[in-house]
């Protein structure tokens, strides 16, 4: 019951979940006629949008689903509805597609299961539950406003004080229960607790202190409308609802680990009351990303978003999957970042340029190459004929020389980089300086055309250098007889000024100058890299106005670039930097 569309990746190294794993299904733990051994599942909150570190989870419960010829469950846990909404639900979708990944699986019989699912899917399920909780002894409805609930449960160092109700008759607890279902109270009047045992308000668990399991919340809900106006908690609703989806593998990250107890708890008494059968779902902690120079709060996250820090969810800046997507980072590189990164228990930090150097690693072999000039100065061939243009070629990638060569014209104005001329150079500079004295000015070779040599500048009146003057020899042309018979240390790119294509191009960088921006109670808004955008007017080669939106290109010399899959228009592409070509913060 593999899934075909999640194909199968190359070996990877093994971790302790692919141990757990692999020991379970020599051990036949969970063979059950019709299913896989491996089931797992996603569970995300619909209430924004996924970062990356979402992508690793994505990436390792459908991963390990694919590898073990299992399956992956996407689950929206959708029981706070005053914080839900159908657009998250949409762009959650789309991001694990986009990596790669699928819930539909196909059947025995040939049909395709969907697993797409909702934990309110299972509320009515949820509240039989309940209600036999209750009736066993083993929850209670609770009176108590919040703050005295805050103030009886305790701290890590103090037990805490059982409720005045937790005696209550579980008749009386039951019939407060149905009332509070039926609307007849406000939020915050009641609230259901689990009951674990009889010294529960004094284990050294926070978790296990009579863990609130169901509350009152008149909020219309996107699925199920007004139906109900209670809302299991997260703590309940997830457990039963990997039991109900026969999940054998809950894989969550590591703050989860003080939570395992009352899982496990919930799974086997209601085991025991005939609501599952054994072996129930087991949950498996593992160290969650923290990645430098992002933050990952979702709080934070909309923070940025609502004061227009940043250009929206799928801002390029932003560590959201939808805007590493946008910024034109691959799946490919997303998946060797997680598999590079690996899977442990242990807390730790890993350096963005982990992640950057595997977007390089992944578009440098398949990305075409491109010429671009980023910060233009005028080059004016002097010698060269007005009005007259000739053809240069440049493979599309130098190692892979199937994919063709592309076409550009020489002409006697170009655009070069500013940084490619020097008035008074400093040692080791072998790009244009000008002519001192009776000493020529420098020899440069015009990447894939001419041998020129500077013959002079031009200055605006506030003494900017607004154009470079050279003279070409004619028989320097590159791949022609006697061309390499021109020895120069400077060689550098170029565009032709009259058929260059004018374009919009986004520099992007890392949004924070600091690489833990909110740790320690630091103010993460004031650590912001004042250079994380720079929109500048760039020159590209002609080739480059079929550039399709979403495309990749290296711009040699400058970095990795896609056409912004939301701005480009046919013809008329705009570029945002996905990274540069060497890492330039190795020494920050």
């Amino acid at each position: 019951m593999s899934n075909d569309k999640n194909t199968p990746a190359p070996a990877l190294p093994s971790n302790f979940l692919r141990a757990i794993v692999e020991h379970d299904l020599a051990a036949g733990t969970h063979v059950r006629d019709g299913m896989p051994s491996v089931i797992t599942r996603f569970p995300p909150e619909p209430n924004g949008y996924l970062h990356v570190g979402h992508a690793k989870s994505i990436c390792l419960n459908f991963g390990l689903a694919r590898d073990y010829q299992g399956r992956c469950n996407l689950r929206f846990d959708d029981t706070n509805p005053a914080k839900e909404e159908q657009e998250y639900v949409d762009t959650i979708i789309d991001s694990v597609k986009w990596l790669g990944f699928d819930y539909d699986y196909p059947a025995a019989d040939g049909s395709v299961e969907h697993h797409l699912h909702y934990a309110s899917d299972y509320f009515d399920q949820l509240y039989a539950m309940a209600e036999w909780l209750i009736e066993q002894g083993h929850a209670y409805v609770d009176s108590q406003s919040a703050d005295e609930m805050a103030a009886n449960r305790g701290n890590f160092s103090t037990p805490g004080t059982n409720s005045p109700f937790r005696n209550r008759p579980a008749a009386e607890s039951l019939q407060l229960f149905r009332d509070m279902k039926a609307g007849q109270y406000a939020d915050g009047e009641h609230i259901l607790r689990a009951k674990i045992s009889e010294d529960a308000m004094s284990s050294p668990n926070m978790n296990l202190r009579d863990p609130a399991i169901y509350r009152i919340r008149h909020a219309h809900h996107v699925r199920t409308g007004d139906a109900w106006c209670i809302y299991p908690m997260y703590d309940y609703t997830h457990p039963i609802s990997d039991a109900l989806e026969n999940i054998t593998h809950s894989i969550c990250t590591l703050e989860f680990q003080d939570h395992r107890p009352f899982y496990d708890w919930l799974l086997e008494t209601l085991s025991k009351g005939g609501f599952f059968t054994l072996p129930v779902p087991r949950q498996y902690e593992f160290s969650r990303l923290n990645l430098t120079y992002v933050v990952t709060s979702k709080r934070k996250l909309r923070q940025l978003v609502e004061e227009k820090i940043v250009d929206g969810w799928d801002d390029p800046r932003m560590p959201t999957i939808v805007g590493l997507r946008r910024r034109g980072y691959t799946p490919e590189a997303i998946h060797l970042f997680c598999e590079r990164i690996g899977v442990t228990k242990a807390d730790g930090w890993i350096d963005m340029s982990t992640l950057e150097g595997c977007v390089r690693e992944d578009l440098d072999p398949k990305a075409p190459r491109a010429t671009a000039v980023l910060r233009p100065l005028k080059l004016i061939v002097d010698n060269y004929p007005e009005g007259q243009s000739e053809e240069c070629t440049s493979p599309v990638h130098p190692h892979h020389p199937e994919m063709g060569v592309r076409t550009f014209p020489f002409a006697r104005e170009l655009w070069i980089e500013e940084e490619d001329f020097m008035e008074t150079p400093v040692k080791g500079y072998f790009r244009y300086t000008p002519p001192v004295g009776d000493q020529p000015g420098s020899r440069v070779r015009l990447r894939h055309g001419f041998v020129t040599e500077c013959v002079g500048y031009d200055k605006d009146a506030n003494g900017k250098v607004i154009a470079v003057h050279v003279k070409y020899f004619e028989d320097s042309k590159s791949g022609t007889p006697g061309s390499d018979n021109y020895k120069v240390k400077g060689n550098i790119h170029w565009v032709s000024a009259a058929a260059a294509l004018e374009a919009e191009v986004r520099l992007y960088d890392r949004l924070f100058t600091d690489a833990q921006p909110d740790a320690g109670g630091k103010d993460f808004l004031s650590l912001l890299n004042p250079n994380a955008k720079e929109v500048v007017t760039a020159y590209l080669e002609p080739g480059m106005r079929t550039a399709q939106a979403d495309q990749r290109y290296q711009f040699e010399r400058h970095g990795y670039f896609v056409a912004d899959r939301v701005d480009s228009q046919p013809g008329k592409p705009v570029f945002n930097r996905i990274v540069t070509l060497k890492d330039s913060w190795a020494a920050k």
